[in-house]
């Protein structure tokens, strides 16, 4: 398995400060609209599904995907501290498969966020990723320069479209490389 980011370092990831370079909600609500249903890969202790949850509303549903039970643990408690663990679904995935094909075809949007260069078989997530959306539905991958060269996000942009992702635009992010996939 690939170097996994251990759970107490999802402290660090929910810090507000991060704020300043990464803002979730203003990286986030040009893709997500009310009542969506999206997926956050590796979704940690919720420093993105939070807000991902508060922009689909009462109606939206986040299932929020880990492999580490103590994020997840700590994810459901800060949803609850924010209100929308209703629209949050923690889901506990194995180390091979993010175990989700009962929602193939349902999702608006998935999001993964520095989480790629984790995964074991990335051409085995990106294809569980493709199966669980719907037509026209879309995914930002974005992944931290100072872990992923050039390159090698490059080479994973690469096999999401050998998989039948079609790339529809290149968002900025600070200290990211970034690029937004279509079913």
């Amino acid at each position: 398995m690939a170097h996994v980011c251990p759970w107490w370092m999802g402290y660090f990831l929910i810090n507000p400060l991060r704020k300043l370079f990464q803002n979730p909600h203003k990286i986030l609500s040009p893709h997500i609209k009310r009542g969506i249903t999206a997926v956050d890969v590796g979704s940690g202790m919720g420093y993105f599904t939070i807000p991902m949850a508060q922009l689909v509303g009462d109606n939206g549903r986040i299932i929020a995907v880990d492999l580490q039970e103590k994020m997840l643990a700590r994810l459901n408690k800060r949803a609850c501290k924010y209100k929308v663990d209703n629209q949050i679904l923690a889901h506990l995935c194995s180390e091979n498969s993010l175990d989700l094909d009962n929602y193939n075809g349902k999702i608006d949007f998935a999001l993964a966020f520095a989480v790629m260069h984790e995964l074991p078989d990335q051409k085995k997530t990106l294809q569980e990723l493709y199966d669980l959306l719907k037509d026209g539905g879309r995914i930002l991958l974005a992944e931290p320069v100072g872990h992923v060269s050039s390159k090698e996000f490059a080479n994973t942009a690469d096999l999401a479209c050998q998989i039948g992702f079609k790339k529809v635009e290149k968002s900025v992010i600070k200290r990211s490389h970034v690029v937004m996939l279509a079913k």
